[in-house]
């Protein structure tokens, strides 16, 4: 068996890595300087959101789901996806940037394999 990514999910490796390295990790002071003038532990603050929406636009976004959805037609697969968290694990901000943050990916994955129609509608597209 070999461990080797897809040639797809190489590409990911790359893409993710260049990601983080210029963006992810230099929001990280923001973050706390946001964190710091909110004077909450519980604050979202606005990098998170910049973050996701740059994650989004460079196509990082839901890379954990395995398996095909109408919201993650592409899916990566689980090897694939380990290199993509191993990278992600370099930033507290990665995951969440991504939105391959737990407890929300395992959430999805069971809504997206055994909820009912309603609650995939409700559910689903606010979290994916």
């Amino acid at each position: 068996m070999s461990f080797e990514p897809s040639p797809r999910g190489a590409e990911l490796r790359q893409r993710v890595t260049e990601f983080i390295d210029s963006v992810v990790l230099p929001a990280e002071s923001v973050y706390e300087e946001q964190m710091r003038a909110a004077g909450d532990p519980h604050a979202h603050p606005q990098v998170i959101e910049d973050l996701k929406s740059e994650a989004r636009d460079r196509g990082l976004w839901n890379l954990f789901m395995p398996h095909a959805t109408p919201w993650t037609p592409d899916p990566v697969p689980n090897l694939d996806y380990a290199y993509l968290a191993e990278l992600a694990g370099r930033s507290h901000l990665a995951s969440e940037a991504m939105n391959c943050s737990a407890p929300d990916t395992g959430n999805m994955e069971v809504l997206a394999l055994f909820g009912t129609d309603r609650q995939q509608d409700e559910w689903l597209p606010p979290l994916l």
